[in-house]
């Protein structure tokens, strides 16, 4: 008989119904179980192919005025901003500093002093690094490696003199490296 004629004759003892009835109401249970999960089950994720990104456009150094011109109010335009004067494509993170986004302000701008501030004020909308301190400039540098390892840097800014007329591009910060020669411990 084995577990199987134990389970038949101990369904009627612990029920009070047949094995025929229990197994047709278990098989019913079942069954609205599966029908009921099926109806609430989200549809299934069809995969649609996003658009290939359009090629990043090096503009090359411009002015801050014409850099404005790349502030997310034109969607056929990247969407641009500066640290240090240099120029980062971040269009792939439209949610964030296209317009409406939480960031929308530094859109268009270098936003060195600003974001070595931590702030959010107009005034401090602006690539002017005097009067910054030892950590806002340290944060200003954290800063600017994340734009490099996650953005494409598409060109620089010209600076301009008091009198309107520009300079060229800002030379970038240099770090002076030691000869690694130096740096090996010839075990002294």
């Amino acid at each position: 008989m084995g577990l199987i004629g134990a389970l038949m004759e101990s369904i009627p003892a612990y029920t009070g119904l047949s094995a025929t009835t229990f197994f047709t109401i278990m098989g019913l249970v079942v069954a609205v179980y599966y029908l009921i999960a099926a109806m609430l089950a989200p549809p299934p994720v069809k995969y649609v192919p996003r658009d290939a990104r359009p090629a990043t456009v090096q503009i090359g150094v411009v002015t801050a005025e014409e850099l404005r011109q790349y502030d997310g109010s034109d969607p056929t335009k990247p969407l641009l901003m500066a640290i240090k004067s240099h120029i980062y494509d971040v269009s792939q993170s439209r949610a964030f500093y296209g317009p409406g986004g939480p960031y929308a302000l530094f859109a268009g701008r270098d936003t060195s002093r600003a974001l070595a501030k931590m702030s959010f004020e107009e005034k401090d909308l602006t690539g002017d690094l005097e009067g910054l301190n030892a950590t806002e400039l340290e944060a200003l540098t954290d800063w600017e490696y994340r734009f490099m390892s996650k953005y494409v840097k598409v060109g620089d800014l010209k600076s301009v003199d008091t009198k309107g007329n520009c300079q060229g591009a800002k030379p970038a910060e240099t770090v002076d490296v030691p000869d690694a020669a130096k740096l090996v411990d010839h075990g002294s």
